[in-house]
């Protein structure tokens, strides 16, 4: 007899970027080179300072930290935030295992069982996930590519609460739908989780990379709901160290913040190396910033003009983080890019892409829909767009 697993576990979708992966892998096994446009990992330099830090390290026991994080961490912290108008103490502060445990954490500690969170559609698709290791329901707020994924009128959103919601979730800038929420609509979002007792949910780890003059607006500008406002970030893409695993938790609700922390000492605490080599990096001039946002900007564009140069393909241009997604002429995204990896290889090159329903909830949406990480240098970009294109034409030719 085969042993049952929990529903949780079977119920919890794969990731859509991830998914995939047995063809890329099978493609690569075959001698091909794999663009990977699916995830987001940048092939942007880590900063010296943060590498210095752990080239560095002089300890000769990796001990035990602080279940809310290293103090020092938590002191430096305050002044990098208040550079972008986010005016904090240590103690607003849990700094947790990357962004992951950060959403984690908050979702677990503001919805019980049942209890539900309203999120913008195309979301992050690990939000779902996150969700349903708490039995938590999420309520997807659907936005559109043609509208440049911008939030619906108050209305529609006022038609979503329930006596069961307990949040709206935003992420901006966009992940990843790159959208970058105006300062109205986040008042917008304000005034709701006042009138309705909510809290607001933030995570903001693109913060940085906004473009063509937009700005990004945090839920943490706000005095008015410091109750209720949370702010979830990550230094993984900021520093372009993925790995390093380090995000944090911050709120003006103290009991929130402590009540939150007694999940932090169930895991008991965050990595210490990361958290010094996170330190570290808080003294990045802001040239590498400003630097690695032209290049950013530089690669949005060539993606944006390359996918509206293909017949039949819909999307705006994105204002902020590193992600398209588009509508291409297909019916089913995800047996096109399957179609990529196993039978279009230019110059034995190929490419992978993630399909888009994985970032619905709403089922049946997105189907046509991929979304671009425009995570690679220039060159490498041109040329995936290039086989992208090849691939479109040769896949409807043979259907």
């Amino acid at each position: 007899m085969q042993m049952r697993l929990s529903e949780r576990v079977l119920n919890m979708p794969a990731s859509p970027i991830r998914k995939l992966m047995p063809y890329a892998n099978a493609a690569k096994a075959q001698g091909r080179h794999v663009y990977h446009l699916n995830i987001g990992q940048p092939d942007i330099k880590t900063p010296e300072g943060m590498l210095n830090a752990l080239k560095n390290l002089d300890m000769s026991v990796i001990a035990y930290g602080p279940s809310e994080g290293l103090a020092e961490y938590r002191e430096a912290l305050p002044d990098y935030y208040a550079r972008h108008n986010i005016h904090i103490q240590p103690e607003d502060i849990l700094v947790t295992t990357a962004g992951s445990e950060a959403i984690i954490f908050t979702m677990m500690a503001i919805a019980d069982p049942g209890d539900e969170i309203i999120i913008p559609e195309p979301f992050y698709t690990n939000y779902n996930g996150f969700a349903d290791m708490g039995s938590i329901r999420i309520v997807p707020l659907t936005t559109k590519a043609e509208e440049a994924f911008a939030l619906p009128p108050r209305e529609v959103i006022e038609s979503k609460i329930t006596n069961r919601t307990r949040a709206i979730m935003v992420c901006n800038p966009g992940n990843p739908t790159g959208a970058v929420y105006t300062r109205k609509e986040v008042e917008m979002l304000v005034d709701l989780a006042k009138q309705y007792n909510l809290f607001l949910v933030a995570d903001e780890v693109y913060r940085e990379f906004v473009y063509d003059g937009y700005k990004h607006t945090s839920v943490l500008e706000y005095p008015e709901i410091g109750d209720r406002a949370i702010m979830v970030d990550s230094v993984s893409k900021r520093y372009s160290a993925c790995g390093a695993r380090i995000g944090c938790i911050i709120s003006k609700n103290q009991q929130l913040i402590q009540n939150i922390l007694k999940m932090g000492q169930a895991r008991l605490c965050p990595p210490t190396i990361e958290q010094i080599a996170a330190k570290a990096a808080l003294d990045t001039p802001n040239s590498y910033f400003e630097e690695v946002l032209q290049e950013y900007q530089t690669r949005r564009n060539l993606v944006y003009e390359a996918l509206r140069d293909i017949p039949g393909v819909i999307c705006e241009k994105p204002r902020g983080a590193f992600y398209v997604i588009a509508k291409l002429p297909v019916e089913n995204a995800e047996d096109f890019a399957i179609y990529l990896l196993e039978h279009v290889h230019v110059n034995n090159e190929t490419v992978m892409i993630a399909p888009a329903a994985g970032f619905y909830a709403t089922p049946g949406v997105g189907q046509d829909e991929v979304r671009i990480a425009y995570v690679l240098n220039t060159k490498d970009l041109a040329n995936a767009m290039s086989i992208l294109k090849i691939g479109l034409e040769q896949y409807n030719a043979n259907r």
